[in-house]
């Protein structure tokens, strides 16, 4: 038989107090940073090598947290498990790397094993603990209090409170890491590839534009059905008119053409230059398709020609901007 289900009352109030026991544990930990965080980070900067996080049980799981964070912002850094540690993942960490061990007692068995191997081979020791006193803050070379008033489990058991600290803590020393090293949006996208981000800033407009064969055009001495038919073919709801270089002179859209539709025009004699619009908005294939989308939006066009040094190279519209998944 499942459990009675709490009154709303009961569990908005729980839930109330564990997260303003958790901020208030945050918050703590914020008011206690001193010189040893500073420590830490020098440490880090000047490691030669990797980063290695590791601890056991939930500690273990932010330990991974903190790992891929530190990874993902300019800091390479891996987990290691301290159980496998001593059995064989020892031989990963070598004297040029930092050491993070997380254990809220400090007193972690497995994590007790490995570290004096770890500090005869060379590496520097950071302890992340609840207790300043403990065996392994007292085994580190930076050690970093994660020490909080009480768990938000109403038993006092479960890490919880412990836990977020040390997973904020993580996260402050990633940040500051990432500021030191002048880490900015470029480098976050290059290790974000597959993420939005990531393709918004290292996605090219010549990544998407048509070529070629592809890219509409018609010479500047074309009827209007010539264009007209062109942008039919072409499908990309537009028509680039170009002299004999292929110097851009007009576009014509679909909007010209409904506009163009109401003055009841002679499609084979009215020339596609006394209709065009001159002077078009273009972009050059080595801005970033980003770049396309904003001046789209601005100018509220679907539509654009990619122009290097006057001469037509390329062309998009929004539909391939949505492909690319830019936008």
């Amino acid at each position: 038989m499942n459990p009675p289900f709490p009154s709303a009352s009961h569990a908005l109030a729980l839930a109330r107090d564990v997260l303003q026991i958790e901020a208030a544990a945050v918050q703590a930990l914020s008011e206690r940073l001193d010189e040893d965080f500073v420590r830490a980070v020098r440490t880090i900067l000047d490691c030669h090598g990797r980063v290695i996080v590791s601890g056991m049980g939930k500690s273990g799981h932010i330990a991974r947290k903190i790992a891929a964070t530190l990874s993902s912002t300019g800091t390479p850094a891996y987990f290691v498990h301290p159980g496998e540690a001593s059995h064989g993942d020892l031989g990963m960490i070598t004297a040029d790397d930092v050491f993070i061990a997380l254990s809220y007692s400090g007193e972690s068995s497995e994590l007790q094993t490995i570290i004096p191997v770890i500090k005869r081979q060379g590496a520097k020791l950071i302890s992340l603990t609840g207790n300043p006193r403990s065996s392994l803050a007292l085994a580190a070379d930076v050690h970093l209090d994660g020490a909080i008033a009480k768990e938000a489990c109403p038993m006092g058991l479960a890490p919880t409170a412990s836990t977020t600290a040390a997973l904020a803590l993580g996260d402050a020393l990633a940040v500051v890491l990432l500021d030191a090293k002048g880490f900015g949006k470029e480098d976050f996208a290059r290790s974000h590839p597959g993420g939005s981000l990531g393709r918004r800033l290292l996605t090219h407009v010549r990544d998407i534009m048509h070529t070629g064969a592809q890219i509409p055009a018609v010479h500047e001495t074309a009827s209007l059905a010539d264009a007209v038919l062109e942008m039919s073919r072409k499908g990309l709801g537009m028509t680039a008119i170009v002299d004999d270089q292929r110097r851009v002179l007009g576009i014509y859209t679909d909007g010209d053409l409904r506009r163009t539709l109401e003055k009841q025009p002679d499609f084979k004699s009215t020339p596609i230059a006394s209709v065009m619009s001159r002077q078009p908005h273009s972009i050059r294939p080595d801005d970033l398709a980003v770049a396309a989308v904003e001046l789209m939006e601005r100018h509220n066009i679907s539509q654009m020609l990619v122009v290097e040094d006057g001469t037509l190279v390329g062309a998009l519209n929004m539909h391939d901007l949505l492909k690319a998944k830019v936008i």
